[in-house]
């Protein structure tokens, strides 16, 4: 057991380290616990990070598939994902995030835990990789497409609402302003928390950042496909799991 969440962190950066060392490449960071409407059920009441990894992340033009196994408990999220072309300035504000952005897109990140039943403290959920097991990126939309400037790319993403359906099904409906009240929020929130960490490695360019579910976090099996149809901003994305 951690006993705050420093300590977690700086138990989470070892083993990315480590991972580091035996060959994985790092490809940005995942950020968790950013909807509010759900932290009553995890007993978790702020957003956490976590590194996300070459043997993690893959792309797709719309629909992908991805492998549950050797996950724990696995559960999938409907995200938004941001591309940087460059190393947003210290104390970067959502303009300066608006210029350091190249794309955004649509995402599926499969989280695990490896406490029972999903029942956790905080810095469990940091040393535990900040729940990453996969991330599945869709079609990639340059931010110059959907906004002229940050504020109206703020706008157009909490304003964005997204249907989540298992097998056809609908299973919950959501929305970006869940996600500390727009996911370009949310990745600001981000850099300030990362950049305060030490040891922690900045956002280069070609880095990407998923910015936390809009929906509850659903459990998964193989065998199932799930879809993310999104009412504006985003395109869909449909995941076939393994």
């Amino acid at each position: 057991m951690f006993a705050d969440v420093p300590s977690a962190y700086r138990s989470a950066l070892a083993v990315r380290a480590l991972r580091i060392v035996r060959g994985e490449m790092p490809r940005g960071y995942k950020i968790g616990f950013t909807n509010r409407t759900i932290w009553p059920r995890y007993n978790v009441y702020a957003p956490i990070w976590g590194s996300m990894w070459d043997t993690t992340v893959s792309s797709c033009d719309g629909a992908g598939t991805l492998s549950l196994t050797g996950l724990c408990q696995p559960r999938i999220e409907p995200e938004a994902v941001f591309g940087f072309r460059s190393s947003p300035r210290t104390g970067a504000s959502l303009d300066d995030l608006f210029d350091a952005l190249d794309w955004v897109a649509p995402g599926f990140e499969v989280v695990q835990s490896h406490l029972p039943d999903w029942k956790f403290a905080a810095p469990q959920t940091v040393a535990d990789g900040g729940l990453h097991a996969r991330l599945l990126v869709g079609r990639r939309v340059p931010v110059t497409e959907l906004a002229r400037n940050a504020d109206q790319l703020r706008r157009t993403l909490a304003g964005a609402r997204v249907r989540l359906y298992q097998n056809g099904i609908l299973a919950e409906e959501g929305a970006g302003a869940n996600v500390l009240d727009s996911p370009l929020q949310a990745l600001q929130h981000f850099l300030v928390e990362l950049r305060g960490c030490p040891g922690a490695s900045d956002v280069v360019a070609g880095d990407m950042v998923t910015t936390g579910t809009w929906t509850d976090a659903w459990p998964v099996r193989p065998g199932e496909t799930w879809t993310a149809r999104f009412d504006s901003a985003l395109p869909p994305l449909e995941v076939a799991l393994a």
